[in-house]
């Protein structure tokens, strides 16, 4: 067998297939075209029709009837295995799914980030020191007092004001809760 397509990959073969196409490439093109109703889809078929013929070249015997029905059939065939293939795939989706997807507003949390920083630096240090080591950092109320070097109670009376304040200044640049 494999001697069969070594010998028909040579000048044999470049032979039969520019016969194949001289003689039955344009009816073959028109049938894949209205089989598939996709010009270049059908191109496509026409060049795997061709190939399994190619590579079947010393099956290919024209005394055992004409050859075109054959081509016609591995034709069908192409094309039916193609749309196997695609249903068995997920569906393809093009841009137009995209726009239903929210997309996140990254000026919008620009701005946010803007107001809360000017509200953060109309604070008095003090204040802000215990925010940022609470709220940004995620300390506890021993640990920012640990670091803050102050008591405890101290970290909870400043958070406590200092909310009231950054809410104040927030209400000022017109941010509501």
């Amino acid at each position: 067998m494999r001697e069969r397509v070594v010998r028909t990959a040579g000048a044999e073969g470049d032979a039969l297939l520019r016969a194949l196409v001289d003689e039955h490439g344009r009816a073959l093109l028109g049938y894949a075209t209205r089989l598939t109703g996709d010009r270049g889809l059908a191109e496509d078929v026409v060049q795997e029709t061709l190939l399994r013929a190619w590579r079947h070249a010393g099956n290919l015997d024209p005394a055992r009837g004409p050859l075109r029905p054959w081509l016609f059939t591995v034709a069908r065939n192409v094309v039916v295995d193609a749309v196997r293939a695609k249903r068995a795939r997920p569906p393809e989706v093009g841009d137009a799914a995209l726009t239903l997807v929210p997309v996140a507003d990254d000026v919008e949390r620009a701005v946010e980030t803007w107001t809360v920083e000017e509200a953060l630096a109309a604070l008095s240090p003090e204040h802000r020191a215990v925010l940022i080591e609470t709220y940004y950092r995620g300390s506890s109320v021993a640990e920012a007092a640990t670091r803050l070097g102050i008591p405890p109670g101290t970290v909870k009376s400043r958070a406590f004001y200092a909310l009231r304040e950054l809410r104040l200044r927030l209400q000022e640049q017109g941010v509501s809760a």
